[in-house]
């Protein structure tokens, strides 16, 4: 009884992660014979956190895992069989369960708009259906992560960013994951250690102030640590005084047990007060006693503005640790990502499907779909992105007119420009096909593609909108099903 006890407390199958109304409606499909109809779903969002101009994917290397990995149990069929709600054909449909869609998604690090598919699955509806929680909490959280990361580096304009918020994170996963999120969107380093152990990501720390009060004295704090990390001393100077106390303590240790060695301290962290005022004081004291090369990283509830406000203000700061407010996306900690069904395969032929709204940015975009990024030859700068049906191909060498989707009279005739497919294709008939880069490498591509956006786009505060445009094709589609919907339902 223990035994069984410890195992439904600990042990867990993420196949099992999903809402249960993706099962109700399994069993229903399978009663119904539409199980195996071919469905076509895509995820997306509609708005950027914070009022930004973009936001980073992430998460795709997490999904692969996931999907690569899809079972049930014994213990999940009996669990399901105790609800007296599925069928035991149902059952044994899950029990001997194999993964057999097709999946396509936007690589992680590019820059992703509203409205646009991130994710794109086609496949049986049984299947298709079922996997929609997961996609859905996987690509909101760590895009949520990357991009609040990607906002907070931006501000820091190419200072080194750690990521401090493990302990503030919602749960282990939204710290380990978070962690690597983070990285994608610019961090420099983690804090969590488990993440460097899993994604080989700096792993960096010092001390807390509890190292300081554990001793007599501050000064024989820092003394001991010195002597423990001759090769790589950082110092927090705020538990008492950072003034009076902190950096004269730290120049005094600098001196006696790092000097006589030949060996540089690395720096000085605070974690506590006025920023701007300590920082620039505790410069001068550093570089008045021969320490100009000392590093000051703060620390404390930090976030995009604040650290774009001490920089304006003149702080000396060299680096910034930042925790929960990164690692939660505190200002807005919710990724609206959603899934939606945007096809169905009837004797061989595609049918579109359109889910209307009386909020004309709840409208779907139907069909099943390519996304392409237009970018200008001369600049190399993202001009828009182009909704299309799959079938379409836009010839580069002649003149390509988009327009915007809802005030269709603004248009805009391309020549000189260049466009890349974004989507790539990760999943073949239930095969991973695709090899995730690693997570530094995902960071460097993301640093890169931001880069290709205009400054307009980048901006905090009402940045330009990026636009993301629909076909002729596209357009007309999904005009004629509102229309024919619109028909139907006034008679």
């Amino acid at each position: 009884m223990k035994d069984k006890l410890f195992n439904v407390k600990n042990e867990r199958n993420l196949t099992m992660l999903v809402d249960f109304y993706e099962l109700t409606m399994g069993n229903g499909y399978l009663r119904n014979g539409v199980g195996d109809k071919t469905a076509y779903f895509d995820m997306f969002f509609r708005r950027v956190p914070d009022g930004g101009g973009y936001c980073i994917m992430a998460g795709v290397q997490q999904l692969i895992e996931y999907l690569s990995n899809l079972n049930f149990t014994e213990e999940d069929i009996d669990y399901l069989r105790s609800k007296n709600m599925f069928s035991e054909e149902f059952l044994e449909y899950l029990k001997n369960f194999e993964f057999t869609c097709d999946v396509w998604a936007i690589p992680e690090g590019n820059p992703v708009f509203p409205n646009e598919p991130l994710i794109t699955v086609k496949g049986p509806a049984i299947q298709a259906q079922f996997i929609e929680t997961m996609i859905l909490l996987t690509i909101n959280h760590q895009t949520l992560i990357a991009t609040k990361a990607n906002r907070i580096c931006r501000a820091a304009q190419g200072k080194p960013v750690m990521e401090f918020g493990s302990r503030r994170a919602q749960g282990y996963d939204g710290a380990i994951y978070g962690a690597r999120a983070a990285i994608i969107g610019g961090c420099s380093s983690t804090a969590c250690t488990i993440a460097d152990e899993m994604f080989g990501i700096p792993a960096v720390g010092t001390m807390a102030h509890s190292w300081v009060q554990l001793f007599p004295t501050e000064y024989e704090a820092f003394k001991a640590w010195a002597e423990t990390y001759p090769d790589n001393c950082t110092l927090l100077v705020d538990t008492y005084n950072v003034l009076k106390s902190g950096i004269p303590n730290a120049i005094r240790v600098f001196d006696e047990i790092l000097k006589p060695k030949g060996v540089r301290p690395k720096g000085i962290r605070i974690d506590s007060g006025d920023i701007t005022y300590l920082t620039n004081k505790s410069r001068k004291m550093l570089d008045d006693a021969g320490y100009e090369d000392v590093n000051i990283i703060i620390s404390n509830s930090l976030d995009e503005h604040i650290i774009r406000d001490v920089q304006n203000q003149g702080a000396k700061v060299d680096g910034f640790g930042v925790g929960e407010r990164l690692i939660t996306a505190k200002s807005e900690p919710v990724f609206g990502g959603v899934y939606k069904l945007v096809a169905i395969e009837e004797d061989g032929t595609l049918v579109p499907k359109i889910k209307i709204s009386e909020n004309e940015e709840k409208i779907t975009n139907p069909g099943f779909k390519k996304i392409y990024r237009i970018f200008d030859k001369t600049t190399d700068k993202a001009i828009a992105d182009l909704l299309t049906l799959n079938d379409e191909v836009i010839d580069e060498s002649k003149p390509l007119v988009i327009f915007d989707p809802v005030y269709t009279w603004k248009k805009k005739k391309l020549k000189n420009y260049y466009v890349k497919a974004l989507q790539v294709q990760i999943f073949d008939k239930g095969k991973p096909i695709y090899n995730s880069p690693d997570v530094l490498s995902i960071r460097e591509f993301a640093k890169a593609e931001t880069e290709k956006l205009w400054p307009e786009v980048l901006r905090f505060e009402n940045p330009h909108t990026y636009y993301v445009d629909l076909s002729q094709k596209l357009w007309d589609l999904k005009h004629s099903l509102l229309l024919e919907l619109s028909d139907q339902y006034d008679e």
